[in-house]
């Protein structure tokens, strides 16, 4: 194991980022942040501003708290940060104008807390591995496949797993021919959901109740994404969720399972349900589950994340519908991640806490190998 020359294993704490999902980032990040045991670990908080930007943030989980429904952000003016790789070694360089960079010391491990594309895709697992550094989480291609919900489907199908039933539309296949494609959503039916095939937190997400919402659907995915998926409601389901963790020994480790019941008004688990509307959504740890469906849910789940090689962490949503057939919604390789996030609720439930999930998430990637595994 490579490690910096302090006693302790620097963590570089990453988030912001470019996508949609930059203030939800920001917010985990604060969350991990107040988190990490600064006994066992040397912590450098990096932000990456909406413009790309890398910079130094400060270490204040605070100020990355929501306020109301608003979300926080990466101060994009602060002193600008590169992650410079070679001779061995890891250094995060920070510089400011007219003065010479100064070098704040070797990496060992990245935390990237991003959510969304240009982060929790695939882009900066690939960053990484050419700079040779260890990271939470996933590699490239699981993080790609996590994120591009098409193409997740595949591997899951292939792996023998069912899926939500549905289909890819372009924004070019809409504009070239906008009948065609309003004939294939008539064929899936309504209700159906059009959302965003590189998403997350359920942003550009609309509920297609009949014909004459598609276009404002479409268009409102097609803000977030070229790329829309169009998807059977499965209506009178229970929304179930599995958490997953990697382990040394890479024999994954699995939660009971937890419901999620939203209400005030919300048709569906939408980001004002998930992050702005307090006591409106509950949660079910664990849930109430005829007999063996657990066991079920929860062995599909292990091979859901083996299916798309994932590393870390994941969770895995499921439907279960009202005949009691399952299937899988997606799988998430950077969930929500707040304390009061489902995936660290159902790791609580088994007798781990937040700050040893944080703490277990570190020293899995501190143990394994940079380059191909």
């Amino acid at each position: 194991m490579n490690q910096s020359s302090s006693s302790k294993p620097r963590v570089a704490v990453v988030f912001g980022g470019r996508s949609s999902e930059h203030g939800i980032s920001c917010v985990t990040a604060g969350s991990v942040l107040a988190a990490i045991d600064r006994d066992a670990y040397d912590v450098v908080p990096v932000g990456i501003a909406t413009d790309g930007r890398w910079v130094l943030e400060a270490d204040d989980p605070g100020r990355l708290a929501i306020s109301g429904s608003d979300l926080p952000a990466v101060d994009g003016g602060r002193a600008p940060v590169a992650l410079m790789g070679g001779g061995g070694s890891t250094d995060l360089v920070v510089g400011e104008p007219a003065e010479v960079p100064a070098e704040i010391g070797q990496v060992d491990v990245v935390f990237p807390l991003l959510h969304g594309p240009w982060g929790e895709d695939g882009t900066i697992q690939g960053l990484l591995d050419l700079a040779g550094v260890r990271y939470v989480g996933s590699g490239v291609l699981a993080s790609a496949l996590g994120m591009d919900k098409a193409y997740m489907k595949i591997v899951l199908q292939a792996a023998g797993l069912p899926v939500t039933p549905g289909f890819v539309i372009t924004r070019r296949e809409w504009e070239r021919d906008a009948g065609e494609v309003l004939a294939r959503i008539d064929e899936i039916g309504f209700p159906s959901f059009a959302k965003p095939a590189r998403a997350g937190s359920s942003m550009g997400i609309s509920k297609l109740h009949d014909a004459g919402e598609i276009e404002a659907a479409l268009a409102e995915a097609f803000r977030h994404d070229p790329k829309v998926l169009i998807e059977k409601s499965m209506e009178g389901a229970r929304e179930v969720e599995c958490g997953v963790l990697g382990s040394v020994d890479g024999t994954p480790e699995t939660t009971r399972l937890g419901e999620l019941r939203v209400g005030g008004g919300h048709e569906f688990y939408d980001f004002e349900a998930k992050y702005l509307a307090d006591q409106e959504t509950e949660i079910d740890i664990p849930a109430d589950l005829p007999p063996g469906v657990e066991e079920e849910l929860r062995a599909m789940a292990v091979r859901a994340f083996e299916a798309l090689s994932c590393e870390g962490l994941a969770r895995v949503d499921f439907f279960l519908m009202p005949d009691g057939h399952v299937v899988i919604n997606e799988l998430n390789t950077m969930p929500g991640f707040t304390p009061t996030s489902m995936y660290p609720q159902l790791w609580a439930e088994a007798g781990v806490s937040y700050p040893e999930l944080v703490d277990r998430l570190i020293q899995l990637a501190l143990h394994r190998d940079t380059g191909l595994r």
